[in-house]
């Protein structure tokens, strides 16, 4: 369970020495991990002029901050052992039958998608699609997936998918708060909606000062002037609701209606946007995701073309590119977190990209045909199953039904519960008197009798099914049964069979570079190896089909996985206490400041506000900062790019009385390791403060240092960075928080939600927890087993020798392009912590070279740009991580290098300056190959500017994008693609 404290693991010896070697791995995965072999490590240490990896760690990292000793954790794994005892602890996990609903359903992922979308490196390895032109097959399928929900929803326009429906709620709610034109202050939620769902809102609701009302909707009188309203559809109950009436109330009160949808229904059911909703939310999840007991799974949003530049999280646009030919691009305010910093009103970074793009796959592949037949055979059966239940004298809620029941007991449920428990089945618990059941797309007739079987007083029914499917209904009343056409677009309609959408599905993964291509050297975002025995026991069905809610008696791997789990993070991070449920990195920044907002206040200091941000920070940091309620103090860099200590004690001591936290990043957002650290953590505390420690640049600590021991109070962990979660081309993430002793007590907390579905629980949540984070109790768990895999199998001394070497490649690829790209940040001794950032802005005084240019031009040479402009403007941020070898670090520092010379050529007036291999990239096999070739250079040279390029070549689709041409002309669905063809 959440909020226990960490404990250190022992680990026994079990052998005599002498027997050491015939224990010993003999396949290590840590050299697998690790890119260079021991002969280039020492390469490397030579042209840096170091003798030994130690030597450049004691120049870069402070000596006061040191480890003194190894970490705590258990011998190093191979793959096969580590798997092995993964899969002893997931035989402890019961896979029962889950009839709980609640917005959770299993689904039948098909396996061609199963097979080359999830388990593929081609689309698991990607990162977020911010250089288009090499991330065409993702844009493709997320533009797949806004269409689909507009389509479904019948709304305008959509987002390219958010974390889960309660995150998305919540994002609705702030959204509505920001739009209202009225003075309300109050948000009306359904008590017919999800309880996970209302906990969540209620969470995000508490420090922006929004109150809440959860009532019957159809008894709320507006006499409370409300901004916003939240109503589910289906209801959680399943009754399904016509929601007019009260959707043009709240309109003419002038408040904006928020439906949350479950997906299928709306193939059957009239959509939210008929409905008159402003915003629709929900889940992709029953469209092919499995459960795996809580996440990962994207959610939707969807909302009126009037609101689209206040929707939250990323959109997906057409555009064109150089040749005028139909491209996408990730449109409007993609990073507003990013520029607009205190501003912004979402700091959505990571998403559920894999999940988006599997969920638009499951109904390219079913088509409009397919996803009617699965959700009328989902009624037809929950249609059937009433009926038997009539037979043995139950009350089954009201008509007309989709997927859900109400079932009122009279004797009581335990009984129920009892023989469902018997039958491995689940049901959910609404109160003493009344259950849940909820079918879905797995659902047989078998199930269906055996749930009869449950609720009769004897073994022999008095009724067939034969005989109850002739008196079955399938009308739905007028003013609820969808009339409109959806999924109209070709693309829905044109890859039915295995072999066409096989094809489809290979067609854009070739159009996106990712993991599998080349490195790519992303400062801050550490794209390390995601390697596959980590990855193959996300899909193992123990892991895979557990819901969220079911029994923690079902769940003891998990339980034992989230301990063990917990306890290596505390030992590795020093922190006594670890919640794993944040399922984002921007999640764990909010988390974290909700601790510390709500410590301040258990200790009579709410007034406590005052949140100090470095001018350096990610964009994420003030924007989780303004959702907290906290106001925002940047504070100054010096030139070396590290904390201005002065501008800090000024600051400190200016707010001591109203001093809330601080955030910092370290090694910081410049690439280095701050001298100061314990000092600044030491003045924060001085002054009544906490310091919230981003960590983002975890991969240069593990097993150097830590942060408790210097000063941190908090700090999120970005398990799709350090851990080696994969981005999945945009997410999914994970953001747990570690916390020092003091702010355990307040750590995230679903106990209230467990405790309604259960008849043998009591009901209450921790009194000082903050709530609800998150819709699952555990985030996105089944991804939790990547990072286990990856520790155990690492073990301590693997972890530590991955952060040095991620160290030593920084600095060796720091030295190979500082003689063309000076290194704008560098530590006391003249090196750089995991990530370097190399200053571009002379090359447009030399040439009139963007940095845009060179990031496009190394598409050219088939690698992914590093951070582009951030976090200073002209720059590039290289971080090459652990996992990339010597000859790939030479590759890169090539590519770069020869790009410098193209720019001298240009500079020396012997190349064009307006029409030249930087300015026209990145190059398409289809200019290429163009009967007319113009240009001053060689298509040898746009091509091929390096001989190694012969051995494989990754072309880019498309040419240049043309951003503000997208911005200008707004188009966010497939119909747009064929419209500009």
């Amino acid at each position: 369970m959440l909020n226990r404290s960490i404990t250190a693991e022992k680990t026994e010896e079990f052998a005599p020495a002498d027997l050491q070697d015939l224990l010993d791995c003999t396949d290590s995965f840590v050299n697998r991990h690790i890119g260079p072999t021991e002969t280039e490590i020492e390469k490397m240490l030579a042209v840096l002029g170091v003798a030994t990896v130690e030597e450049l760690i004691a120049k870069t990292v402070p000596s006061g901050i040191r480890l003194q000793k190894s970490l705590n954790l258990a011998p190093a794994l191979s793959e096969y052992a580590a798997l092995a005892q993964l899969k002893a602890i997931a035989s402890k996990n019961q896979v029962f039958r889950s009839f709980i609903g609640m917005g959770y359903h299993d689904c039948i992922t098909p396996p061609v998608i199963l097979r080359n979308i999830l388990e593929n490196p081609g689309w698991y390895t990607a990162y977020t699609p911010y250089q288009a032109e090499i991330a065409q097959g993702r844009l493709e399928a997320l533009l797949n997936f806004q269409t689909l929900i507009t389509s479904l929803t019948g709304l305008e326009i959509a987002n390219a998918s958010l974390l889960d429906e309660g995150t998305a709620a919540a994002e609705a709610m702030s959204m509505s708060y920001g739009l209202c034109k009225t003075k309300a202050n109050a948000f009306f939620i359904s008590s017919s909606c999800h309880p996970q769902t209302i906990e969540v809102v209620k969470t995000r609701a508490i420090p922006l000062g929004i109150d809440i009302i959860i009532e019957d909707h159809r008894l709320f009188d507006f006499q409370t002037p409300i901004f916003g309203a939240l109503l589910q559809y289906p209801a959680t109950d399943g009754v399904i609701y016509d929601y007019r009436q009260f959707i043009a109330k709240a309109q003419e009160n002038g408040a904006l209606v928020t439906v949350a949808a479950d997906i299928l229904s709306l193939a059957l059911l009239t959509p939210p946007g008929e409905l008159g909703a402003d915003i629709a939310v929900g889940s992709s999840q029953r469209f092919g995701v499995p459960l795996g007991y809580g996440g990962p799974h994207a959610a939707y949003f969807a909302t009126k073309d009037a609101y689209k530049r206040s929707i939250p999280g990323r959109i997906v646009g057409v555009s064109k590119d150089s040749q005028g030919k139909p491209a996408l691009r990730l449109a409007l305010q993609t990073r507003e977190q990013h520029i607009r910093r205190d501003k912004a009103t979402s700091n959505i970074c990571t998403a559920q990209v894999l999940l988006a793009v599997i969920a638009s796959m499951y109904a390219v592949y079913h088509g409009p045909e397919g996803i009617k037949k699965i959700a009328q055979r989902v009624q037809k059966l929950t249609a059937l199953l009433a009926n038997g239940l009539k037979k043995l004298g139950y009350q089954v809620g009201k008509e007309p039904y989709f997927d859900t029941l109400k079932v009122t007991v009279s004797t009581g449920v335990k009984d129920i519960f009892a023989k469902a428990k018997t039958h491995k089945i689940n049901l959910r618990y609404f109160d003493e008197n009344n259950l849940g059941i909820s079918l879905d797309e797995t659902t047989s007739l078998r199930d269906v009798w055996d749930l009869w079987q449950i609720f009769a007083p004897t073994e022999e029914l008095p009724f067939t099914a034969a005989e109850l499917v002739e008196k079955i209904s399938l009308e739905l009343p007028a003013n609820l049964t969808r009339t409109s056409a959806y999924l109209t677009e070709p693309v829905f309609n044109r890859y039915h069979s295995e072999t066409e959408l096989l094809r489809y599905l290979h067609r854009l993964e070739t159009k996106d570079l990712a993991l599998n291509t080349s490195m790519i050297p992303l400062g801050s975002c550490t794209m390390k190896l995601n390697a596959v025995a980590e990855m193959i026991p996300v899909t193992w069905a123990e892991f895979g089909k557990l819901h969220p809610f079911a029994p923690i008696d079902q769940a003891e791997g998990y339980q034992l996985l989230f301990q063990q789990l917990e306890t290596w993070l505390g030992e590795i991070t020093g922190f006594d206490g670890i919640s794993l449920q944040p399922n984002a990195g921007s999640q764990g920044e909010y988390a974290g400041l909700q601790v510390i907002r709500a410590y301040h206040e258990s200790r009579g200091q709410g007034h406590r506000q005052i949140c100090l941000i470095p001018e350096s920070a990610h964009g994420t940091n003030p924007a989780s900062a303004v959702m907290c309620g906290m106001k925002v103090v940047a504070v100054n860099c010096d030139s070396r790019g590290n904390i201005d200590i002065n501008d800090l004690k000024t600051k400190a001591r200016k707010h001591q009385d109203n001093l809330a936290a601080l955030m910092v990043t370290y090694p910081s957002t410049h690439g280095v390791f701050e001298q100061g650290i314990s000092e600044i953590c030491a003045l924060i505390h001085q002054y009544g403060g906490q310091v919230y420690m981003d960590g983002a640049n975890m991969n240069a600590q593990v097993g150097l240092c830590r942060p408790a021991d210097f000063g941190a109070d908090v700090c999120h962990l970005n398990l799709h960075k350090t851990f080696c979660i994969p981005h999945g081309g945009g997410g999914p993430g994970m953001g747990p928080i570690g916390v020092k002793s003091h702010l355990v007590p307040f750590l995230p907390d679903v106990s209230l939600v467990l405790a309604k579905l259960s008849p043998e629980t009591a009901n209450g949540k921790h009194q000082d927890s903050i709530g609800a984070i998150s819709a699952a109790p555990w985030g996105s768990a089944s991804i939790l087993v990547i990072s286990w895999m990856y520790i155990a199998m690492m073990g301590a001394a693997g972890l530590k020798k991955a952060t040095e070497v991620a160290i030593l490649n920084a600095n060796y690829m720091a030295f190979r392009l500082e003689s063309a790209y000076p290194v704008l940040f560098k530590g006391s001794a003249g090196t750089v912590a995991h990530e370097c950032v190399i200053d571009l802005r002379p090359l447009k005084k030399q040439a009139g070279i963007e940095v845009e240019d060179v990031a496009k031009r190394l598409m050219d040479f088939g690698f992914h740009a590093p951070t582009v402009s951030w976090p200073v403007a002209g720059t590039m941020m290289v971080e090459p991580t652990e996992s990339e070898s010597l000859g790939e670090l030479d590759r890169f520092c090539e590519a770069l290098l020869t790009i410098y010379q193209e720019v001298q050529a240009i500079a020396n007036g012997s190349m064009d300056p307006h029409d030249n291999p930087l300015k026209n990239a990145p190059h398409t096999a289809a200019v290429l190959t163009a009967d007319d070739w113009s240009r001053p250079y060689s298509r040898q040279q746009a091509a091929y500017p390096l001989s190694w390029l012969k051995d494989y070549k990754f072309w880019p689709v498309v040419g240049r994008v043309d951003n503000a041409y997208g911005d200008r002309n707004l188009v966010c669905s497939c119909e747009g693609m064929d419209a500009y063809k």
